[in-house]
C-alpha cells in the first residue's frame, strides 16, 4: 500500500498559522496570554488604521509641497530655464487629454509610448523568468551547478545594461529585439540568485520527510522546493522588474523608435523641458504600480506574512 502524497508546504503553513493564533507557549492550566491589540474593539482598530493612513498622507503631502517649493525657488533664482510647476501642469493636462492619438509612426500619444515600453519590458522580463528561475533551482539543488555557474554570474552581473546594447544590435539587427535582449540579460541575475538562495534555505527536515515518503526528484521540486522557495523567487522577480523598467528608458533613448525613453530624448531635442518632467513623473508612477503588483503577489504567496 503506497503512502498518500503530502503537500509539505501546506502542513508547515498550517503549523505556522496555529503558532500565530497562539504564539506564546504555556503549561497546562495556565491562563492564555492575549497578544497586544487582539482584544481591541473593531471600531478602535479602524480608527487607529484611519489615523495612521491620514498621518502617512499628511507627511507625503508635506514632502511634495517642499519639493514644489524648492522647484519654484530654483526656477526663479538658480535655473531660470526650468519651467515653472504651473507650466509643467499645463503641459501634463495637454499630454494626458488625448494620450492615445496616432498620427503616424513618429507622432503618437504618450499613452502609446508607455504601452510600447511596457510591452518590451514584459517580453524581456518573461524570457528572464523562463530561463532564470529553472537555472536558479538547478544551482540551489546541485552543488556542481552552483560551482560551475556562480563565477560566470559574478562576472556578468555588474556589467552596465547599456554595454549590452551594441551586442544586441549586432545579434538581431533590429531595435525591438535588441531592447528585449538588454532587458533579458540585465533582469535575469536577481531571479537566478534569489531562487538559488531560496532553494538552499529549504529546511533539511522537509527533504527528510520527502525521502521518507519516497518522493521522486520532480515531486520534491514541485511539492517541497517550489512552495518553500516561492517567497524568494517572487522577491527576485520584483527586483528584476524594477531593473527592467529602469533599463528600458535608457535603452530606448539610444535605439529610438516608439517608447517612453525615446519620447524623453525627442522632447529634449525639441527643447520641451515640461514634457520631459511629465514623462519622468509618469515613469515613476508606472514604477510604483509595478512595485505594488509585485508586493501584492509576494504577500499572496508568502505564508510567513500571514
Amino acid at each position: 500500500m503506497t503512502a498518500k502524497p503530502v503537500n509539505l508546504a501546506m502542513v508547515v503553513r498550517e503549523e505556522r498559522r496555529a503558532e500565530m493564533r497562539d504564539p506564546t507557549p504555556r503549561s497546562r492550566g495556565a491562563p492564555r496570554v492575549t497578544p497586544a491589540g487582539v482584544g481591541r474593539k473593531p471600531g478602535s482598530r479602524l480608527a487607529a488604521k484611519t489615523a495612521a493612513a491620514l498621518t502617512s498622507m499628511s507627511l507625503a503631502g508635506l514632502t511634495f509641497l517642499i519639493v514644489l517649493g524648492a522647484w519654484a525657488f530654483m526656477q526663479e533664482h538658480i535655473a531660470t530655464e526650468l519651467p515653472t510647476p504651473g507650466e509643467t501642469w499645463d503641459r501634463a493636462v495637454e499630454l494626458l487629454a488625448n494620450p492615445f492619438y496616432d498620427n503616424g509612426p513618429n507622432d503618437k500619444g504618450i499613452g502609446w509610448q508607455l504601452a510600447y515600453s511596457l510591452a518590451r519590458v514584459g517580453a524581456g522580463f518573461g524570457l528572464a523568468a523562463l530561463v532564470g528561475i529553472p537555472v536558479g533551482f538547478l544551482m540551489g539543488m546541485s552543488v556542481t551547478c552552483h560551482r560551475a555557474w556562480q563565477p560566470l554570474i559574478q562576472v556578468l552581473r555588474p556589467v552596465s545594461p547599456l554595454a549590452w546594447l551594441p551586442i544586441g544590435l549586432l545579434l538581431f539587427k533590429a531595435v525591438n529585439p535588441s531592447a528585449v535582449f538588454v532587458i533579458f540579460i540585465t533582469s535575469i541575475w536577481p531571479m537566478i540568485i534569489n531562487t538559488a538562495a531560496g532553494v538552499r534555505a529549504v529546511p533539511k527536515d522537509y527533504l527528510n520527510v520527502a525521502a521518507v515518503l519516497k518522493l521522486g526528484p520532480l515531486e520534491v521540486a514541485r511539492k517541497v522546493m517550489l512552495p518553500a522557495a516561492l517567497p524568494y523567487v517572487i522577491t527576485g522577480m520584483r527586483l528584476s522588474l524594477g531593473i527592467a523598467w529602469m533599463v528600458i528608458v535608457a535603452a530606448e533613448m539610444l535605439t529610438g523608435g516608439i517608447g517612453i525613453g525615446f519620447f524623453v530624448w525627442d522632447e529634449w531635442n525639441n527643447l520641451s523641458v515640461p514634457s520631459i518632467i511629465v514623462a519622468i513623473v509618469l515613469i515613476g508612477a508606472v514604477g510604483i504600480v509595478l512595485e505594488a503588483v509585485m508586493n501584492a503577489l509576494s504577500r499572496r504567496f508568502d505564508y510567513n506574512a500571514r
